[in-house]
């Protein structure tokens, strides 16, 4: 599971030209929204 999971984000990687520092980038984002959407629908 773990390396057919690595093979999808090279894949992405590769489709939209990304380096590893800006996957990580958008990765890190994408919690923070996803965070900041459960905090307002659900704690406050």
């Amino acid at each position: 599971m773990i390396e057919m999971h690595k093979k999808y984000i090279d894949w992405w990687k590769k489709q939209l030209n990304l380096s590893d520092y800006a996957a990580l980038w958008i990765t890190f984002i994408k919690g923070l929204i996803i965070g900041l959407l459960i905090y307002h629908f659900f704690i406050a």
